[in-house]
């Protein structure tokens, strides 16, 4: 059964950091590729940072570069993400996704993203 599950989400002030953790089915976390996504209020679902999970490079969207961090750790299956320096903007409901194995496609589009978690709310107060 392929199962994602976030948490780590909450509230905390402009500066401050958040770690967010998903945890997987071992069929889920073998995948090509892993990332996080992020729905603000009224938009659509972006892209914030993907892994490939082999071999563990990283890419991250442009807006988090130098303040977000993507991780996994193989022995637990779970993906996580550091956010560090966050901003009002950053708030959103956050989203772990995986492609699956050779059925998706990796990268910051949403639409490469096979399986999906339910979500953690990040909320940045200025």
């Amino acid at each position: 059964q392929v199962q994602l599950q976030e948490s780590g989400g909450g509230s905390v002030q402009a500066g401050g950091s958040l770690r967010l953790s998903c945890a997987t089915s071992g069929d889920t976390y073998n995948s090509d590729c892993m990332g996080w996504f992020r729905r603000a209020s009224g938009t659509e679902r972006v892209g914030v940072a993907y892994i490939y999970i082999g071999g563990g490079s990283t890419t991250y969207d442009a807006s988090v570069k130098g303040r977000f961090t993507i991780s996994q750790d193989n022995a637990k299956n779970t993906l996580y993400l550091q956010m560090n320096s966050l901003k009002p903007e950053d708030t959103a409901m956050y989203y772990c996704a995986a492609t699956g194995l050779g059925m998706g496609a990796c990268g910051l589009n949403p639409m490469g993203y096979r399986f999906w978690g339910q979500g953690t709310q990040v909320t940045v107060s200025s």
